[in-house]
């Protein structure tokens, strides 16, 4: 952390009670003294059902891009060092959904988990049909592909981060302004049911995939460009938050704060599901030097809040 100015901490709290629970037990030496160090500079207030997370919104704002449909797919191609560009970009995620009469759930993201070989050859198979309506598929990683089309742009689409375990159908995008992709989506069931490619996985014991999730559609800003220092988003709380494992969490959270004691940014903000808070360095005067020396807010009374 010793180059970083603005650090992004996601999932740094959590409403659910578990996570509530844990948080009074939680010592965080480090973060208690950097808080009483900082002055809070900006607040954003949400909901659980927004599209996009609070570390999402935080980091897309200290790029200077929009906090809604953020164009995730297409900031990675510009720091990728392709040229600048205004085209439509997209993440497509390929997944397992267990689909039931009341719900269409999204498994967890490991399920899909894919070897390079693997999503090479499941990504041929696809792009041919994508290809049909103008999209065409760029292999990024086994999880994750890049799309580009003129139906992403201005396509506000959920983070993957909200749908994990969760019932997808409150999470899809404009129903008139994605009809292509959900039409993909229902012709991509159909055909990898039956694929010998998905045969192939089943009889190796694996999930099968039979849907794909889009996020970080949209086109950048016509001559945007990336900030000098940018900032830096640390996930390493996401996976255990997300399956509500918290001592998990909380021991993630030990290593966090020893980081922090060793060097802090100038720029600190915490993100929950709902909420964030961003907190700067500024200069104190002597009413806030005898503040501190007499105690301030805890780590724990920022994060319970978040």
């Amino acid at each position: 952390m010793s180059d970083t100015p603005h650090l992004i901490i996601a999932y740094a709290a959590s409403d659910e009670d578990g996570c509530q629970q844990a948080l009074p037990q939680l010592a965080l030496p480090h973060l208690d003294t950097l808080i009483k160090q900082l002055q809070p500079s900006h607040t954003d207030s949400g909901e659980s059902e927004d599209f996009a997370p609070p570390h999402e919104r935080a980091l897309a704002r200290a790029l200077g891009l929009p906090t809604r449909a953020t164009p995730w797919a297409a900031l990675q191609r510009l720091q990728q060092g392709n040229a600048p560009s205004t085209e439509a970009w997209a993440y497509i995620t390929p997944c397992h959904w267990q689909i039931s009469p009341d719900q269409v759930r999204m498994s967890e993201l490991a399920a899909a988990q894919m070897s390079d070989a693997e999503s090479r050859a499941l990504l041929a198979i696809m792009a041919p049909w994508f290809a049909e309506d103008g999209i065409e598929l760029v292999y990024d990683r086994p999880e994750r592909w890049l799309a580009r089309g003129a139906v992403f742009a201005g396509l506000e689409t959920a983070a993957l981060d909200r749908i994990a375990l969760r019932d997808v159908r409150p999470w899809l995008p404009n129903k008139e302004q994605a009809a292509v992709l959900q039409r993909l989506q229902t012709e991509m069931q159909m055909l990898l049911y039956t694929h010998a490619w998905s045969d192939e996985r089943e009889a190796r014991g694996q999930a099968p995939i039979n849907s794909f999730w889009v996020h970080g559609a949209g086109a950048l800003p016509a001559g945007y460009q990336l900030p000098a220092q940018p900032p830096v988003l640390k996930t390493d709380l996401r996976d255990a938050a997300l399956v509500g494992n918290w001592p998990a969490w909380a021991a993630q959270w030990q290593s966090i704060d020893a980081a922090l004691g060793i060097q802090s940014p100038a720029t600190l903000t915490l993100c929950g599901e709902k909420n964030a808070v961003t907190l700067q360095r500024a200069p104190q005067g002597l009413l806030q030097k005898i503040k501190q020396l007499f105690g301030g807010p805890r780590a724990a009374d920022v994060l319970k809040v978040l």
